[in-house]
């Protein structure tokens, strides 16, 4: 077995670790310093200038929050029929879910237009919401199903044995110990949905309800290509994200080993 408390494991866990972080690290810091290119911190000025960050900001948050409560009671419910409770069924309906993952946003884009055309949702944030909690929806039940299926049953029977309802198990059982995967989830989904560009693109024409990915478009067009602009916005539009990842770091690493080996 590979044995990590010597020095040498060590030095080679910690020079694997950097070789596979560098491909990442360097596009991002191409793209900080390439946004203080030129006029250095007034090109974050430029982007501000606009008028519209508050706006796309405010919209980001709306459908991002909205995603995250929708993912997080769906998959908390879903995860716990999947792995506590007995139907008819429950195998094929899991598989069925799963084999959402292999739907690629971008082939459910013209399905997802012409239904929110048909229900009078174009321009409306359910267009972009409700897609958003679908799409990322198989992935979080299959993580959670994992961890709620390592909780013992015994503590389901001792809560049924004092008289407590499937509910209220669920609720004061099931629930308190699942905060370590439900931080994972919600980190997760606030970011994907922070993240999401097609959709919003697609499905919001109005420009008071487009989100903070858009913002970038502001400096290109047929005439222009301001790249100074296009990275501050990037820069911009990932603080939040990087903001939310780094306040949750731990509880997101313990939750998805949790979720992989339970």
């Amino acid at each position: 077995m590979f044995d990590s408390r010597s020095r040498r494991s060590r030095v080679l866990i910690q020079a694997l670790a950097t070789v596979l972080t560098v491909p990442f690290l360097l596009p991002l810091m191409a793209m900080v310093q390439g946004s203080f290119a030129g006029r250095g911190i007034g090109n974050y000025q430029k982007v501000f200038a606009t008028g519209v960050v508050p706006t796309y900001f405010r919209n980001s948050a709306i459908i991002a929050v909205s995603v995250v409560v929708i993912v997080y009671v769906v998959t908390m419910l879903a995860a716990f029929g999947f792995s506590k409770l007995r139907f008819r069924g429950k195998e094929i309906w899991f598989w069925a879910l799963l084999a959402a993952l292999t739907m690629p946003e971008a082939v459910l884009l013209t399905p997802l237009f012409v239904m929110a055309s048909r229900f009078d949702l174009y321009n409306e944030y359910a267009a972009v919401i409700l897609p958003l909690a679908a799409l990322q929806t198989p992935f979080t039940v299959l993580l959670a199903r994992n961890y709620v299926g390592g909780i013992p049953n015994e503590l389901m029977e001792a809560g049924k044995v004092d008289g407590a309802s499937i509910l209220q198990v669920f609720r004061h059982v099931i629930l308190p110990l699942t905060r370590p995967i439900a931080a994972t989830i919600v980190l997760l989904t606030f970011i994907n949905s922070w993240n999401s560009y097609l959709l919003p693109m697609l499905m919001l024409n109005d420009p008071g309800k487009q989100v903070v990915t858009l913002l970038p478009s502001f400096f290109t067009s047929q005439y222009t290509n301001d790249q100074t602009g296009v990275l501050a916005a990037a820069v911009i539009t990932a603080v939040p994200a990087v903001i939310a990842y780094l306040s949750a770091q731990k509880y997101f690493e313990r939750g998805m080993a949790a979720g992989a080996l339970k």
